[in-house]
């Protein structure tokens, strides 16, 4: 890995950064030079930085502050290697780490590691996942006490609309796109198609599928980070934040996915249009954890203002085939790419909590072998559904009660995410909305 350092000889700073369980980067600059010692020394933050809220404050009364002493847990390099940050003037490196144990046990309450163990779940059975992300963002001017759009730089115009798969909203922003894909190559991230999308200066940009899950949520974590990055390079913002307009449809990342036997063959494919059992059963185990994994999906207060009927993101847990209303859906495609969409979660998550709840919830639901509800038809909507909590407290007490919950994700994980979201709940109460969307803008 240190070959990409001798590649790029003006690279004289490097950043080495972990996701905390908001997803936030949590970091340490450093000079290149000593590099080096993060292969072979890794090195050390408090075990509470992987735990602090969304102003970056450690959480009160957290076991992992003053009562065990603040005490240092050891990051090293993942598998990613060095990445370039082409958001960044001067040619800097990007080296993502992960947190254990002195002892090399894994850190149970770094949110990569919690994806790390529901993917060596699947490996034990012989199974490999194979997952793409959909990932919707606004384009913003920030600057005045009203969010809207930035002017294109083309044309000096600002479209006050929506342009669903407009080619001209996509034009308008072309030199920020362009370089967008240019630094998405640079990276690895394998960015496919970019839609424009309902929401004024609203986008969307698929990843392209693989079978590798934790690559997969390194890839949107990143992504996020470079979005938001070069946008401030361009003058403008980006933001993943759940709802940013009242008025508008909010940002969603959806999440595709299917199942790899050892031979390589789709275990939801049995040659027909509806599927296998085993689609099924993993349908099952998703609709059984949907209450519980709410908060993932939805974890700051403002992610609940998109969790409303008729605003193009599910409400009621249920499933479907090729129907967007649904909380799950089954597109249309040949029995060899037969998949599930789940269509719950904000632009907002974690993308490591995010793909280690669905995925899990997915595996407990093939080891259950139980048959889902039928598939709804037409507005779900409209029908009589149960649904998910509508409100921030509701969602954190299903979450730390869900049985479900507590065969995916570690104890240590749920208690510490329970009393971030907490702490956070009780002190988003003193804000007002425009502060709030201000703190949600650029952290999430």
């Amino acid at each position: 890995m240190m070959d990409w350092l001798h590649d790029h000889p003006d690279v004289r700073t490097i950043r080495v950064a972990a996701a905390d369980l908001n997803g936030v980067a949590r970091g340490k600059r450093l000079p290149a030079r000593f590099a080096n010692k993060v292969f072979s020394e890794g090195t050390r933050f408090p075990f509470s930085v992987m735990n602090l809220d969304i102003w970056g404050e450690d959480i009160e009364d957290s076991p992992l502050v003053f009562e065990s002493g603040d005490c240092d847990g050891l990051l090293m390099p993942t598998e990613r290697g060095f990445l370039p940050m082409p958001w960044l003037e001067a040619p800097t490196a990007l080296l993502p780490i992960w947190m254990f144990h002195m002892d090399g046990k894994p850190y149970a309450g770094d949110p990569r590691q919690a994806l790390a163990r529901v993917a060596e779940r699947y490996t034990a059975m012989g199974l490999t996942p194979v997952v793409a992300t959909e990932l919707e963002f606004f384009l913003i001017d920030d600057s005045g006490k009203q969010l809207r759009v930035p002017p294109s730089p083309r044309s000096g115009k600002r479209r006050s609309g929506g342009e669903v798969l407009s080619l001209r909203a996509l034009d308008a922003f072309d030199i920020f796109f362009t370089e967008l894909y240019d630094a998405c190559e640079a990276m690895d991230i394998p960015a496919d198609t970019a839609i424009s999308e309902a929401g004024p200066g609203q986008f969307e940009i698929n990843m392209s599928h693989q079978n590798d899950a934790l690559k997969a949520a390194d890839d949107a974590w990143l992504f996020k980070m470079l979005v938001k990055g070069l946008a401030r390079r361009h003058g403008f913002a980006a933001s993943f934040m759940a709802k940013p307009y009242d008025e508008w449809s909010g940002n969603g990342m959806h999440m595709h996915f299917s199942v790899l036997d050892k031979d390589g063959n789709n275990i939801f494919n049995d040659g027909t249009e509806a599927g296998s059992d085993k689609l099924r059963h993993a349908v099952a185990g998703c609709l059984a954890a949907m209450e519980g994994s709410t908060l993932v999906f939805a974890p700051h207060e403002n992610s609940y203002d998109r969790l409303v009927p008729d605003a193009h993101a599910p409400t009621g847990i249920a499933w479907a085939y090729e129907n967007r209303t649904s909380a799950l859906r089954i597109p249309a495609s040949g029995p060899s790419a037969r998949r599930i969409e789940h269509r719950v979660a904000g632009g907002d998550v974690n993308p490591y909590l995010m793909i280690a709840a669905v995925l899990g919830a997915a595996l407990e639901g093939l080891r259950d072998g139980k048959e889902p509800p039928a598939p709804i038809k037409g507005n779900a909507y409209a029908l009589d559904l149960p649904q998910m909590p509508t409100e921030w407290g509701a969602a954190i007490e299903a979450f730390t009660s869900s049985e479900m919950i507590g065969r995916i994700f570690e104890r240590e994980l749920i208690d510490n995410f329970a009393m971030t979201k907490r702490q956070e709940l009780r002190y988003m109460a003193e804000l007002s909305e425009q502060e709030q969307s201000e703190l949600y803008l650029d952290t999430v």
